[in-house]
């Protein structure tokens, strides 16, 4: 599986973009060009221990630093305490990438980027790509407050500014900025869970195609989410016990009822690279050569979790008494 470019990085500036919300210049430690990413792409930094993804919102034209911008959740794991509360100017940090889980494809038509609080990252760093690349787009951005709405500033400056409304408060009805399906146009969208479930929702009902609509998701949905998401993981079964194979090998580990098939694997020395252990990052992302798996990821598109080809074995379990992975 491809976890990127190990990278070496120094804190090159340190500022607040909105309340909560501290972004990072990160330059590389031996001052050399960064690795080229493209729009939508994210770097996986070792926060004090944990790995932790976090979006570039910088212009990928600009190979001399990386931009980061982390929320602040003081209730969260700790990765974002890790930064936002002890990381400083010229410190260092460790990190793997770029890797990209929601690149744009190529547009026949202005695309439509929707952002909610910090979804805002990886959208604009579409702006700046489509802006170099003399595309138009429209672009809507959502805050609770006026005090969470980032980067005002830097998108003030920023010569696409013009396309870009920003909204404060919730939007009661996502049909409005949607609008019927246009051949050629896409959708980009990232921000809170149950946000961009209305998003695609408000699309799906004017007639937009699945090929067409794409999001990224930082987070797994929340208790309240799920208790009104009309979806598989919404709703499991009872797990059952089953076995994974080592194809390498032909070693079969048994995978407990509560337990993932990457604890299963740590527990005999076999480590899955993994970040956010909700199937939201792609980390973990394994192939699978035979069994069934009953996929409980936020992250697969429709026909990759049809293919039964792949699985997230930090939260996905098995549909078949054995699955047996390329590892």
């Amino acid at each position: 599986m491809d976890t990127g470019i190990g990278l070496s990085l120094r804190v090159a500036r340190r500022f607040e973009v909105a309340h909560d919300i501290v972004a990072f210049d990160l330059e590389a430690a031996d001052y050399l060009p960064l690795p080229p990413f493209e729009a939508g792409a994210h770097l996986e930094i070792d926060c004090n221990g944990q790995r932790r993804h976090y979006s570039l919102c910088s212009d990928p034209a600009d190979s001399s630093r990386y931009t980061i911008a982390v929320q602040h959740e003081r209730n969260g794991r700790g990765g974002s305490r890790y930064l936002c509360e002890t990381l400083r100017v010229n410190d260092t940090l460790d990190a793997l990438g770029p890797r990209n889980h929601f690149a744009m494809t190529p547009a026949t038509r202005p695309p439509l980027l929707i952002a909610g609080g910090i979804g805002i990252t990886p959208v604009m760093s579409m702006a700046w790509s489509l802006h170099h690349a003399g595309i138009g787009f429209e672009m809507h951005d959502f805050a609770s407050s006026a005090a969470r709405q980032a980067f005002v500033d830097e998108i003030g400056r920023a010569p696409w500014a013009g396309k870009v409304t920003r909204h404060l408060g919730r939007c009661t009805d996502f049909t409005l900025l949607t609008g019927g399906f246009e051949p050629g146009r896409h959708l980009y969208v990232c921000g809170p869970f149950a946000m961009i479930d209305a998003v695609l929702g408000a699309a799906r009902a004017m007639g937009w195609p699945e090929d067409h609509l794409h999001c990224e998701r930082f987070a797994a949905p929340s208790s309240a989410d799920r208790s009104d998401a009309d979806s598989d993981q919404a709703n499991q079964p009872n797990d059952l016990p089953f076995e994974v194979e080592l194809a390498s090998s032909g070693r079969r580990v048994p995978v407990a009822v509560g337990q993932s098939v990457c604890a299963a694997l740590a527990g005999i020395g076999v480590h899955v690279p993994m970040s956010c252990e909700q199937g939201v990052c792609g980390s973990c992302t394994t192939r699978v050569l035979a069994g069934t798996p009953d996929h409980r990821d936020w992250i697969l598109s429709a026909d990759e979790q049809a293919s039964g080809t792949v699985f997230t074995p930090c939260c996905s379990r098995a549909k078949t008494p054995l699955l047996v992975l390329d590892l």
